[in-house]
């Protein structure tokens, strides 16, 4: 969890969203969501993927904050962080949930 937290934190500083609870959670199929109520959900498994990765999911999830779909905006806000955000997704698909 603190891991998680003081990434949110740091990535945040970008965008300075408003979220509500940042959870670490047992979850099968994904690695991380947010919820309309601004809650941020992340897979424990997380800690095991190289920190690129780590720094990815926590943006993308930051990033539906902003916008609550895959649109082109939400992708926008993804690259404003992590320009390479593409190559974390080819990536990011080596790794089992």
């Amino acid at each position: 969890l603190k891991l998680v937290r003081d990434k949110v934190i740091y990535w945040n500083n970008i965008y300075a969203y408003e979220y509500n609870k940042i959870l670490v959670k047992n979850v099968c199929s994904q690695w991380g969501s947010c919820s309309s109520k601004k809650n941020l959900n992340f897979n424990y498994k997380l800690l095991f993927l190289p920190e690129h990765l780590q720094d990815y999911i926590i943006v993308h999830e930051l990033s539906h904050l902003g916008e609550m779909n895959h649109s082109r905006r939400f992708w926008n806000l993804v690259e404003k962080a992590i320009p390479e955000y593409r190559k974390c997704i080819v990536e990011l698909k080596k790794y089992v949930i």
